[in-house]
C-alpha cells in the first residue's frame, strides 16, 4: 500500500472518528497526532494525512456544500458516516491538491469506501465525485 493510500485511510480514521462520537474536527485531529507521535514507524503517511484532515477542516463548510449539491440521492446528514467522511477527503483532493489527477482521487475514494462501507458506496461516491469533477471542470487536463 503506498503512503498516500495509508495517509488517506489514516485521515478517513480521523474524520470518521469526529463525526461518530460527535468531537470537533480539530480535537479529533489532536488527538490522532497525540497518537502518530508515539508511532514513529508510521510517520510516513502521517504527514499527508495531517494535510488531508487540515484542508477539510479550512473547507468543511464549501466542501459539504458542494456534496450536498451533487448528490442527487442522500442529503449529506442521511449518509453514512464512512460515506461522509470519504467523500470530504476526496472533495478537498479534488478542488485543493493539483498534485492528485482527479481520476486517481476518484478512484481511491470508491476503492477506500468500498472497503469500509457498504457493498452500494462505492457507486454512490463514485457517482458523486464525477458530477462534482464534471461540474468543475476538472476531468482530463483542466487547470483547477
Amino acid at each position: 500500500m503506498s503512503a498516500r493510500r495509508k495517509a488517506r485511510k489514516r485521515a478517513v480514521d480521523v474524520l470518521f472518528g469526529a463525526d461518530v462520537r460527535e468531537t470537533s474536527l480539530q480535537e479529533a485531529l489532536e488527538e490522532a497526532e497525540r497518537v502518530a507521535n508515539l508511532e514513529p514507524e508510521r510517520a510516513g503517511s502521517w504527514d499527508y494525512a495531517k494535510e488531508l484532515v487540515l484542508g477539510v477542516l479550512d473547507a468543511k463548510d464549501d466542501i459539504d456544500r458542494i456534496i450536498d449539491e451533487a448528490s442527487t440521492s442522500w442529503r449529506l446528514e442521511r449518509m453514512p458516516a464512512v460515506d461522509r467522511a470519504v467523500l470530504r477527503l476526496a472533495v478537498w483532493e479534488l478542488l485543493y491538491n493539483p498534485e492528485v489527477p482527479p481520476g486517481v482521487c476518484i478512484s481511491e475514494a470508491v476503492e477506500l469506501v468500498s472497503e469500509l462501507s457498504t457493498e452500494a458506496s462505492g457507486g454512490f461516491v463514485h457517482g458523486v465525485l464525477a458530477a462534482i469533477s464534471e461540474n468543475r471542470n476538472l476531468t482530463g487536463n483542466a487547470e483547477r
